[in-house]
């Protein structure tokens, strides 16, 4: 298997992953974000412990990479605080459509940081998202979604931002193992603090619920990395959208749960753009 493909399986693998984590998280009930935040972090952190154990490769920041490894932590908690947030208080599917947007900013942010050529197509298909992302929005003072919607979106550029980062270090010989670790651990000593000065009691079901979220999360972390280890962003990031498709069923059958049509428009507008991007990509080739 190429390493083409092998970006494609393990960036569907991770929307699987990432869309459970939305589901585990909106069904771990009223807690607040950064708790979820939290126990989410810290199963993901003993799991890639116990896998860096057994790789025997160990935990290593390579020379120069540490910048890098911040950057990427401080964006990615700010990012799941963000989707977190939105998660609870939107349609699952327009939650994880709004984090989706991140494709799109990792485009920007690797132009603006590795120096990857962005063409006029590919800026064009940028701002083509985001017409479509207003159409999740709506951004109107009588949406009492406008809030949760503009925090999601927040949510998306910050997740870009961390995933260029992500490519950034995978260039620089960084291994992804110990990328995840050091982001998981970071984020739970970020959000330790609010955790002890306002933590919730929890029942045992949204125990095991954000246990559940821990481990999909896991499971979308370690496929994210690995995708963009693999190929660039601009090669595989249409598959990652299939997390719409999959949002949309979870939301469906667990919350019933039915996008609006201004909704399924922006996805239709957003996923053309991506789909739009990845031919353009191919007949570039």
């Amino acid at each position: 298997m190429n390493s083409r493909y092998k970006g494609i399986f393990f960036i569907t693998l991770s929307a699987l992953s990432f869309a459970f984590m939305n589901a585990f998280v909106r069904l771990s009930g009223d807690l607040p974000s950064v708790q979820k935040s939290f126990f989410r972090n810290l199963v993901a952190f003993f799991i890639a412990l116990i896998m860096i154990l057994r790789s025997k490769d160990g935990f290593k920041i390579e020379k120069g990479n540490l910048k890098y490894m911040i950057l990427r932590a401080t964006f990615g908690t700010v990012g799941i605080l963000c989707n977190f947030y939105a998660v609870d208080h939107l349609v699952l599917s327009d939650a994880s459509m709004l984090n989706k947007m991140s494709p799109f900013f990792v485009i920007i942010f690797s132009f603006l940081l590795l120096k990857e050529k962005m063409t006029p197509a590919q800026a064009l298909a940028v701002a083509g998202a985001f017409i479509g992302s207003l159409f999740v929005i709506k951004p109107t003072f009588t949406n009492m979604a406008l809030v949760p919607s503009l925090i999601g979106l927040c949510g998306g550029i910050c997740a870009g931002i961390a995933y260029a980062m992500v490519r950034i270090l995978g260039q620089r010989g960084q291994k992804g193992s110990s990328v995840v670790i050091f982001f998981s651990g970071f984020s739970c000593v970020v959000t330790l603090p609010y955790l002890i000065l306002d933590f919730h009691p929890m029942s045992g079901l949204q125990i095991l619920t954000l246990l559940g979220a821990g481990l999909a999360a896991a499971g979308g972390q370690f496929g994210i990395t690995a995708a963009y280890y693999h190929a660039p962003a601009k090669e595989i990031s249409i598959y990652d959208y299939s997390q719409i498709i999959f949002s949309t069923i979870l939301g469906f059958f667990l919350f019933g749960q039915v996008p609006d049509r201004y909704s399924v428009l922006g996805y239709v507008i957003i996923c053309a753009m991506a789909l739009w991007m990845f031919i353009y990509n191919k007949n570039r080739e």
